[in-house]
């Protein structure tokens, strides 16, 4: 049956963009639109969602009061930070390296762009008002004021945390309470059957949303591919190879990892993660394809619950490899593109590079794990080097397209973090 809904899921997501081509070419396609987005956002992305709170707050006190003792914590901890802001630099530096040799900015039609861009800018901005709205909110905040929110976010009332879904608030108190009821046993030892017992049925419900999955799956595409058309890809094009150049690399680095130090063979972890890999591509968000992840990894991949269910939250809220390098290849495409022009009197020197790599990595671990947050924290690398916002309308029309790759590629890494903590702690499942 699980290979079945593979299968059913893939062409599911075929058949979504064939339709959503087809609809893509009629004059007024907003009905179609509609309709397949109350099945495809409202319902499916909307019922992941409503468990991912739960999920995270369970699957951590599950997997840290199944840990021996406090030490057993620390080690599982300090080696996924490491692990996760490794692979997420490694990510950053393919990104750089990959825009700085292609050099997608000095396309063939680099001074038709230049010359007509505030005609362009307005007509973009009035089809993405609302994330153009984002962005202008997201202009005055630096990586302090991430850092400042995340603290602010972390150091939160629970229930409030959980009623909102702030990912970093459920964390830290699931990972404070979990280390209390190992300190105070056997007296805590009480209500963790209850914990283990909830995440098994919240683990039940996500096999019961994923029943759907195929005929939701093809709405989403449906109504993205509808949405963008086959036009968008023209003025972009060399931006767009460069992105996804350097996503197949790093996808290649990941792989690598997995096979000489997860020592998993290739295919079989490739058949594990088909499931969440392809969820992720389609709802753009790793947060709602958790549910999906923690079960696929364990299953498939015979992750222990102690690594799955403590190292996967983590790694869909701070483990943004694709994420991250979007954002520095971004930067680096809007100041070739538009370098010289008011507000992009920027040369790119090493010093420069440098800033964008470091401010690209940090800006990546306070992303949001739903649809276009990479493109609101681009606005902090942006920032960073003096890039005028004014620009960063140029990406829209592409953005969603290349976000169901970073989606994709975030949660292959969390999923390679799983494999490898669990291999580094030899646990069984």
């Amino acid at each position: 049956m699980k290979s079945r809904l593979h299968l059913l899921i893939f062409f599911g997501m075929v058949a979504g963009a064939l339709v959503g081509l087809w609809i893509s070419r009629i004059e007024n396609p907003s009905g179609y639109i509609e309709i397949f987005d109350l099945f495809g956002k409202t319902i499916f992305i909307g019922a992941l969602k409503m468990i991912v709170a739960p999920l995270i707050f369970f699957s951590l006190l599950s997997a840290i009061t199944s840990l021996r003792d406090t030490g057993e914590l620390w080690r599982i901890g300090w080696k996924t930070l490491v692990f996760y802001i490794t692979t997420t630099s490694i990510a950053v530096a393919l990104g750089l390296c990959c825009v700085l040799i292609i050099k997608p900015g000095n396309t063939p039609n680099r001074q038709e762009i230049r010359s007509h861009w505030q005609q362009r800018q307005e007509q973009i901005v009035a089809k993405y008002g609302t994330t153009e709205e984002q962005i202008k909110q997201a202009e005055k905040q630096t990586v302090l004021t991430i850092v400042k929110n995340n603290f602010e976010g972390i150091i939160t009332n629970p229930f409030r945390a959980l009623a909102e879904s702030k990912s970093l608030g459920i964390i830290f108190f699931a990972i404070l309470l979990g280390i209390a009821l190992i300190v105070v046993a056997p007296t805590g030892n009480a209500v963790i059957p209850v914990i283990h017992g909830l995440n098994s049925a919240i683990m039940k419900i996500t096999g019961w949303i994923m029943i759907g999955s195929p005929f939701f799956i093809f709405c989403l595409v449906a109504s993205l591919v509808g949405s963008l058309g086959a036009g968008i890809f023209e003025s972009l094009f060399w931006y767009i190879i460069t992105v996804l150049l350097g996503i197949a690399i790093h996808i290649c680095v990941l792989l690598g990892i997995v096979r000489f130090m997860g020592k998993i063979p290739l295919w079989r972890f490739l058949r594990g993660i088909q499931q969440p890999w392809m969820i992720a591509f389609a709802t753009r968000s790793s947060a709602a394809t958790l549910p999906v992840t923690i079960d696929r990894v364990q299953t498939e991949l015979k992750v222990s619950p102690k690594a799955a269910e403590f190292v996967l939250p983590l790694g869909a809220t701070m483990n943004m490899d694709g994420t991250a390098l979007y954002e520095g290849v971004a930067v680096i495409f809007l100041i070739q593109l538009f370098g010289g022009m008011p507000g992009v009197n920027i040369t790119l020197s090493p010093v420069i590079t440098v800033l964008i790599f470091l401010t690209a990595v940090l800006a990546s671990i306070g992303a949001a794990a739903v649809p276009n947050a990479g493109l609101i924290t681009m606005v902090l690398v942006a920032n960073a080097v003096g890039l005028s916002i004014e620009y960063i309308p140029m990406i829209f029309a592409v953005d969603a397209f290349i976000d169901m790759f970073r989606t994709s590629t975030n949660v292959m890494g969390d999923c390679v973090g799983a494999v490898v903590i669990n291999r580094l702690e030899k646990l069984s499942c």
